[in-house]
């Protein structure tokens, strides 16, 4: 009989890739009889994976690399899965000494599409390329796409809503990591409008003062600005919640489909075809097609490059809400 194995899982930041991660962590769980599967990712990512039933011990990384290693070594593991794939990950392989398997990042070929526009990315999503990290353990992915596990204590309550977004609403993700990610402002008020149904922004404390414009500009009724009122499992029952999702590329898009919402997905200087688009989940993608100048960054940028910033400014709406068909007309 074969025992049961150790497994450590490598996955630093951030909250969309984690996220993206969770079927490894599944599969790896379900698949090897008798698993032990660890997490280890900064203490700031804590929440993403602490009520996921399928690791079984979580390390975080803080102030000091050393400290972690001396805590992981303890624990004796028989394989490392390092879906992070950089300089710490690499250290932490090295001074644990166990067979590893890494994740390929395929940086070259990133460099390539972005620097030259050559599209040689596999036409693969991300989280299939996670996959085929853990298949020399004999790991097949069981196809039913990612993982969000929302505790109790952060349901939000439908009365914790205005009394115009509790029974029906739209999400709208308006943040972003770089702002060549996320529409300028005016465009999310064009949007908003294009909704024309109660809508629930969310972000961070640093999307708040965007969220105010737009309530302005639209109007209370219509609009609630949640951006840095919750926590992120709140803003991810708030997901749940909503009758459909529109998302920047950004963590929360992955939050909604884990959570199978259909998501519209609204792209800048980034691509869908870099592999990290809606997973498993309905989603429309929306976008500016035919600029040679796109993608500009396989990340993003804080302005645009070329500062006509086409890719957002141009991007059509010319699309239907299926979904809303039957929305009530908001003035």
């Amino acid at each position: 009989m074969t025992p049961p194995v150790k497994i450590l899982v490598l996955r630093f930041s951030s909250i969309g890739d984690i996220v993206l991660t969770t079927p490894v962590v599944r599969c790896l769980k379900l698949q090897l009889p008798g698993a032990e599967v660890h997490f280890c990712t900064k203490r700031s990512y804590q929440s993403i994976i602490e009520h996921n039933p399928y690791i079984d011990k979580r390390f975080f990384l803080e102030d000091s690399l050393n400290d972690l290693v001396r805590q992981l070594r303890a624990e004796q593991y028989d394989y490392v899965i390092d879906l992070h794939n950089n300089l710490r990950t690499r250290i932490i392989k090295l001074r644990l000494g166990v067979r590893s398997y890494s994740f390929d990042k395929l940086n070259l070929r990133k460099w390539v599409y972005v620097r030259w526009k050559v599209n040689a990315m596999p036409n693969m999503h991300i989280v299939d390329r996670y996959m085929a990290t853990v298949q020399p353990l004999g790991v097949q992915n069981d196809g039913i796409g990612l993982d969000y596990f929302i505790p109790y204590k952060d349901q939000v309550e439908s009365d914790w809503l205005p009394e115009t977004h509790r029974h029906d609403y739209v999400a709208y993700a308006i943040g972003g990591q770089h702002a060549t990610k996320k529409l300028p402002v005016a465009r999310m008020i064009e949007l908003c409008w294009k909704i024309n149904h109660p809508i629930v922004l969310l972000g961070g404390k640093e999307d708040r003062e965007a969220g105010d414009e737009i309530v302005q500009a639209v109007g209370s009724r219509m609009i609630y600005n949640a951006c840095g009122q919750y926590n992120l499992n709140q803003s991810a029952s708030l997901l749940q919640g909503a009758r459909i999702v529109f998302s920047h590329d950004t963590g929360l898009m992955h939050i909604a489909a884990a959570l199978k919402k259909k998501v519209y997905s609204i792209w800048g200087n980034t691509t869908p075809q870099l592999g990290m688009y809606p997973y498993k989940t309905p989603y429309v993608v929306l976008e500016k097609t035919g600029l040679e100048c796109r993608p500009c960054s396989k990340i993003g940028f804080e302005q645009c490059p070329l500062k006509h910033f086409k890719c957002m400014n141009e991007l059509p709406f010319e699309f239907e809400i299926k979904e809303l068909r039957k929305k009530k007309n908001f003035e």
